[in-house]
């Protein structure tokens, strides 16, 4: 029985032990492939999106909606400062 149960603890340990390596493994290559990924091929500036020069008037009707629906949801906690057309 003594020897069985120090077998079972030394497959225990070499297992855990084997995992444990591997999976440090697989997030150091991970790591290291995002730095290099990074490094070598940055993602492209994204382009600057002209804005209007005249902001667009939101009807005072759908204003006074909004602001409503936002005051009735949150209970009144929250307070809407400005609306903008996307």
């Amino acid at each position: 029985m003594n020897e069985s149960f120090s077998i079972a603890l030394e497959l225990l340990a070499v297992g855990m032990i084997t995992v444990f390596t591997i999976l440090a493994l697989i997030v150091i290559l991970g790591n290291l492939l995002t730095t290099v990924v990074n490094k070598f091929f940055p993602e492209p500036a994204a382009p600057q999106v002209a804005k209007a020069s005249i902001p667009h008037a939101i009807d005072g009707r759908k204003m006074a909606a909004i602001v409503a629906a936002v005051d009735i949801v949150t209970e009144g906690k929250a307070k809407v400062t400005s609306i903008t057309n996307i």
